[in-house]
């Protein structure tokens, strides 16, 4: 159960994966289907990645996806995770994202963060090392930007903000708009390694944490744990109904079938992917329960172990009551969606997630 007693919720998370062959359109046809099909089965929220530079990660702007989504959807949450607010002017995301806000009428979840694809970084002259420093900043621009009336100066490293000579309170000329949901649509930060700083300064900003799907159980709970502590020594409570935890699983009507099909779709390709990526820059540590496990055990193998849950219902709820025996509880499950190879199973992969697993996981932790 969640720290409160209520019934663990549900969403969904796109990087997107898509293989490049695939036209474009299909791509964003087929996740924009996906939204529908997610509340129509009862998903409580949905996320979109931000990259700018990547084939096989292909929406460059979560928020004008979220947009068109709108339209095709009346209550799901849908947010970007994150907003590489490394790579924006903290004006610009300020003003969208209250814009947004309202277009949604409040169905607006947020995820700030720093993208972390090297070509992104390269493309806007930015240095990675700056990354942490850069969304502390852009993330205090924006608060500042949202809890103020003109005139707005912020002296900042990175950026500075001076409307001061052209407020004008007779045709309100100069004001930032602020979002519809009060103080602010709500706030998460992503998770992903031990003893998280990112983690210490969301729980300070009163921001949520939102663990990775890259990472095994035992860095999920640190991350979780981390966030608890540091929010405990701001002197506030933690509310574990607050913390997010993305997974990637897939279900078939036997674990056989379920295994088979994540180890040659789209599921096991991208982990394979991803694992590459980690190959050309500081190898596959996230990947790693422990961290002298020699980078060749990360393989396809160790995944369905950990990162990857396959399975009927049965077999992925004991994996699930496994995780969260070692995390503690926390508020939503978030489903991860990759490409569809094969759409009638990805369809049926959901369906089975929404009617018959969640209901089993919330009957099983206590919380029905």
């Amino acid at each position: 159960m969640t720290h409160n007693g209520s019934p663990i919720k549900h969403g969904v998370f796109i990087m997107p994966y898509h293989v490049p062959e695939k036209p474009l359109a299909q791509c964003y046809d087929e996740d924009l289907e996906l939204i529908v099909r997610a509340e129509e089965l009862g998903f409580e929220e949905f996320w979109i990645g931000e990259h700018h530079t990547m084939k096989y990660e292909n929406i460059v702007m979560p928020e004008i996806f979220i947009a068109r989504a709108l339209g095709e959807t009346k209550s799901i949450r849908l947010g970007p995770a994150p907003v590489c607010l490394q790579q924006h002017h903290p004006a610009h995301v300020a003003s969208r994202l209250a814009f947004l806000d309202h277009l949604s009428k409040g169905r607006l979840n947020l995820c700030f963060g720093s993208g972390s694809v090297t070509a992104d970084q390269e493309l806007y002259v930015l240095d990675p090392q700056k990354g942490p420093d850069m969304v502390e900043e852009a993330t205090n621009i924006i608060l500042y930007l949202w809890s103020n009336d003109p005139p707005y100066y912020y002296d900042g490293q990175f950026w500075k903000i001076d409307l001061t000579k052209h407020v004008d309170e007779e045709t309100l000329i100069g004001y930032i708009h602020r979002p519809l949901q009060k103080p602010h649509p709500p706030i998460c930060m992503p998770g992903m390694s031990p003893n998280s700083s990112t983690m210490k300064k969301a729980a300070q900003l009163g921001f949520s944490p939102f663990a990775h799907c890259l990472v095994t159980g035992n860095v999920v709970a640190d991350v979780l744990r981390t966030h608890e502590k540091a929010t405990r020594e701001t002197g506030r409570r933690p509310n574990r109904s607050d913390y997010k935890v993305a997974r990637s699983i897939f279900l078939a009507d036997t674990t056989k079938e379920a295994v088979k099909r994540v180890r040659t779709n789209s599921v096991g390709q991208k982990y394979e992917y991803i694992g590459r990526l980690f190959d050309k820059g500081l190898g596959r540590r996230i990947y790693k329960r422990d961290l002298n496990m020699p980078d060749a055990e990360c393989n396809l193998d160790f995944l369905m172990t950990e990162q990857i849950i396959a399975g009927d219902v049965n077999e992925v709820l004991k994996r699930l009551l496994q995780l969260v025996e070692e995390t503690g509880p926390f508020g939503t499950l978030v489903m991860m969606s990759d490409d569809w190879d094969d759409k009638a199973s990805w369809i049926h992969s959901m369906e089975l997630f929404a009617k018959e697993l969640m209901p089993a996981l919330n009957k099983a932790v206590g919380s029905v």
